[in-house]
């Protein structure tokens, strides 16, 4: 569970993309994919909707997973920085069921894609590249994008500059800027008991993030309440925060879950939703770590935009406040 202690290796990354694929057979025509000959994928045979894309001017290559079958296809952009699609896979037991077309993706320097050590390549605008690649790799268009948390920067970004391919735009759990979202944060913070809370202080003021004290204050005190609320927490969930990569986290966010120190830190889009023209949905909750009235806000101010707000979830609300989140995210689906 500790999300700055556990790194993805390419060990692993290479087990999961050498699993085999013998029960394929026993998959629907839906759940798979024969590969064309591209020097990733090996041709001519079902690889249960697995396929490898080509990214940084095709350097490296990212992992990506089709399931299911539909006109209406989502490409999925999971968060962090450094996460995985894992904690996404409540996804899979709503969407194809509804008839709709689901793409996973891990970033690149997550989980099963490639894990290179050049550190220049973890910014917005080489990950913004990264999408649209993928984008063109699986061959999509007139296409649905879903961003969580940090995904949900990438497809602010991306709606921004790449708009024209979009049928509909969905942002779950982020605000449209760093300083809402540090307010929210300092905020939920004070929810502490007042010991917790001088502990907490006292740590960040030495800039002490890595003590077992300060870990567990994070991981019993605020995520319970502000990421997930079940208990025990999901099985993908709990997988996610062991593979996360630490190195791309802190460059990106910075140390902690309420400083913000790394590239990420003047990120502010609020003067330019108005720009985001396609149909949107954004999705916010009531324990969420992002202010849920910012979430409201931000649809306000795109053009054609609606927002819902679940009231018994927190950050990952696809979990704690399942039922809600997937009524309105497949009814929002079916509407673009």
């Amino acid at each position: 569970m500790n999300r700055r202690n556990f790194l993805a290796t390419g060990a692993a990354s290479l087990a999961v993309a050498a699993t085999p694929v013998a029960h394929a057979s026993r998959m629907s025509q839906s759940e798979i994919t024969t590969q064309q000959p591209d020097g990733l994928n090996p041709p001519g045979i079902r690889t249960a909707g697995i396929r490898m894309v080509p990214v940084a001017d095709g350097k490296y290559k990212v992992w990506t997973k089709r399931m299911g079958s539909g006109p209406i296809k989502v490409l999925l952009l999971h968060g962090g920085p450094g996460a995985s699609h894992e904690y996404l896979e409540a996804m899979e037991s709503f969407l194809p069921q509804a008839g709709i077309e689901m793409y996973y993706y891990d970033q690149l320097g997550c989980n099963n894609s490639d894990h290179p050590e050049d550190t220049s390549l973890w910014t917005l605008p080489r990950y913004l590249q990264e999408v649209e690649e993928v984008r063109r790799g699986l061959g999509l268009e007139n296409f649905v994008l879903y961003g969580h948390s940090w995904g949900g920067v990438l497809a602010m970004e991306y709606a921004l500059n790449y708009q024209q391919h979009l049928r509909g735009l969905v942002i779950s759990n982020m605000t449209a800027g760093i300083q809402s979202y540090l307010k929210r944060t300092a905020a939920l913070k004070l929810q502490l008991p007042p010991d917790t809370l001088a502990q907490l202080n006292a740590l960040e003021a030495k800039q002490d993030y890595d003590s077992p004290v300060y870990e567990k204050i994070m991981m019993e005190d605020l995520y319970p309440k502000m990421i997930c609320r079940t208990h025990p927490w999901p099985e993908p969930v709990d997988r996610a925060f062991r593979h996360l990569n630490q190195q791309i986290y802190v460059q990106m966010q910075g140390k902690s879950e309420f400083l913000v120190t790394g590239n990420l830190k003047d990120w502010e889009r609020w003067d330019r939703l108005h720009e985001i023209k396609v149909k949107a949905l954004t999705i916010g909750a009531r324990y969420d770590e992002m202010d849920p009235e910012d979430m409201k806000k931000m649809a306000t101010l795109m053009p054609n935009a609606s927002s819902v707000i679940c009231q018994n979830g927190s950050h990952m609300c696809m979990w704690d406040d399942q039922a809600f989140y997937f009524e309105h995210l497949t009814k929002f689906l079916h509407s673009v």
